[in-house]
């Protein structure tokens, strides 16, 4: 049962906290409870000098705790709210973060802590896990343990992250709590991540700029340039479908999120083409060395599970939700602007 009530901070309210609410899809997750007249929501991040702040002007919520200070409050037992849901979404997203100590500390072992506090005090716990658990793709992208234990991430990203879905497996808590499996998430509110924006977001600075496109050439004769395979997913079906997984506690696993339809980078590329009006013109440049080896060149998710729970969320098709996304975010003088519904 989803709660609504005023944002007074005290023992008696029910709180819904948000870890890295103030990146990408954890402020997409608090623009969706908002909508619902939910405020009672405790941000953790880590702003720094980032402009994450400005993903936090248009939302409502409680109060803000630093990412260190918030740790240091569950392991005294000093939060001072009553904990309804803990949805963690924050995490060090690079993909080519070298530093493994850092991972497995902020990542894993702070996912773990995090989850343990959750399950203790009997809140919802709903994980942003990733698709680049599934590897070189050889092991298929069914998100089952069989499946889950034979992976082997090809980046240290994806191992901290696979690590902690195996200790749920491990520790049979797979049943208890929701690992979310993100494949590619586009949309608003990433403007601040720098290189690791969607390929999405880039290509539409690079169109507008320039009138054209570099994509990688293809290093497998599996594939033309371009035509490596993606499964996109627009960031508001992903937070309408935790909004769902929040609604149906009982619903837990190791899921996947994305489409079920991997479509090709030339497709993307096409669908912000025809969202600014322009003919598509495209140049393929070589993969840098440090990408080789580790490039997954198909993902789609495997998602049976959502059929299986009756579940009615809809997943944007990638010419709708670049569509979309180019319209009313990126085109606009400030793409910081609220989320419409």
């Amino acid at each position: 049962m989803l709660r609504t009530g005023s944002t007074l901070w005290h023992d008696e309210v029910l709180m819904y906290i948000v870890t890295g609410g103030a990146g990408f899809i954890g402020s997409a997750m608090i623009w969706r409870l908002n909508q619902a007249g939910i405020t009672d929501i405790l941000v953790v991040d880590n702003l720094g000098s980032t402009e994450k702040w400005k993903n936090l002007v248009n939302r409502r919520y409680a109060r803000y705790v630093h990412r260190d200070s918030f740790l240091e409050m569950l392991r005294g037992d000093t939060l001072g709210c009553r904990v309804d849901a803990v949805l963690h979404m924050g995490a060090c997203s690079s993909t080519t973060e070298k530093n493994a100590d850092f991972l497995m500390a902020n990542n894993t072992a702070y996912t773990t802590e995090l989850c343990r506090f959750a399950l203790n005090h009997d809140a919802r716990f709903i994980n942003a896990s990733s698709a680049s658990t599934y590897g070189d793709g050889s092991q298929g992208f069914a998100d089952c343990a069989e499946v889950t234990r034979r992976l082997k991430p090809l980046n240290m990203y994806g191992y901290s992250k696979h690590l902690f879905d195996l200790w749920l497996l491990d520790n049979k808590l797979d049943c208890n709590v929701a690992s979310l499996k993100f494949f590619n998430v586009y949309g608003p509110n990433e403007y601040h991540k720098d290189d690791m924006r969607s390929v999405a977001c880039k290509a539409f600075h690079e169109i507008r700029g320039t009138g054209r496109l570099r994509l990688f050439k293809s290093t497998t004769p599996d594939y033309v340039d371009g035509g490596q395979m993606r499964d996109f997913v627009y960031v508001k079906d992903c937070v309408e479908l935790m909004f769902w997984l929040l609604q149906h506690p009982d619903v837990n696993g190791i899921f996947n999120v994305g489409t079920g339809k991997a479509q090709s980078w030339n497709d993307l590329a096409k669908a912000v083409f025809a969202a600014l009006g322009k003919e598509p013109r495209i140049d393929y440049v070589d993969m840098p060395e440090t990408l080789k080896g580790k490039y997954q060149n198909f993902t789609q998710a495997d998602m049976g599970w959502l059929r299986g729970k009756n579940c009615p969320v809809r997943f944007t098709p990638v010419e709708e939700g670049i569509a979309d996304y180019v319209g009313r975010y990126l085109s606009q003088d400030d793409p910081y602007l609220e989320m419409p519904a």
